[in-house]
């Protein structure tokens, strides 16, 4: 960000965060995909995961993401460790609705789902655009 800009991020900034963010989905999507053909409950569980996700990483985005003043760091840097522990707050509390109110969830495609459009994504998003 250019110091002294109040408008949040910059067109560079903004790019990465839509191309992380869209990466993200795409992942989602071939995790369901890939859980289909093991049945309902790993469908299921996999949505989950994914659900659980990108809803906790676009809440983070949103909150870490909207204007500030460049002249205001020790601001940005609150907005950005309370926007984790909002994240974290949410992932576990939807994690654990889901284990109370749903049967059969499938474990390792609930994480495994989680995990990939977790980490997978920013290995190809932060690669240059051509």
């Amino acid at each position: 960000m250019i110091s002294g800009d109040s408008r949040g991020l910059g067109p560079r900034d903004r790019a990465q965060l839509r191309r992380l963010l869209l990466w993200q989905v795409a992942f989602a999507l071939v995790a369901l995909m890939l859980a289909a053909p093991f049945g309902v409950t790993a469908f299921k569980s996999a949505a989950i995961g994914a659900g659980v996700c990108l809803l906790a990483n676009w809440v983070f985005a949103l909150r870490v993401f909207r204007q500030y003043r460049a002249q205001a760091p020790t601001e940005l840097a609150l907005r950005i460790y309370s926007a984790e522990i909002i994240k974290v707050v949410l992932i576990l509390g939807l994690f654990a609705l889901a284990f109370a109110t749903l049967a059969n969830l499938n474990l390792p495609a609930l994480l495994g789902t989680y995990f990939a459009v977790q980490v997978l994504p920013a290995l190809f998003a932060s690669r240059p655009a051509h």
